[in-house]
């Protein structure tokens, strides 16, 4: 079974919290970070499977960037998200 490292950033709107996968450009949901997380995990786990059974899983990395011709364990972008601040600009 192949693995996929990917990144997820959490973010809150209102009263609800956003889990966002940005190399699959999948978001969920959830009342807590922890709720958010698991929903992404799983519509992820849903998202995949949906690719695997119309054919497109390997073409659909494969846009996203990353490398299926490395037979690495785990597959991963050329990027790694190393920081995530919030700034402030005068504009």
């Amino acid at each position: 079974m192949m693995k996929i490292k990917l990144t997820e950033e959490v973010w809150k709107e209102g009263s609800m919290f956003i889990a966002y996968c940005p190399e699959l450009d999948i978001p969920a949901c959830g009342e807590t970070i922890a709720e958010a997380k698991e929903n992404l995990i799983e519509v992820i786990n849903i998202q995949i499977g949906e690719m695997k059974k119309l054919g497109t899983f390997k073409e659909n990395l494969e846009k996203a960037g990353f490398d299926l011709a490395n037979k690495l364990e785990v597959i991963s972008l050329d990027k790694e998200l190393m920081e995530f601040n919030n700034i402030l600009v005068s504009a």
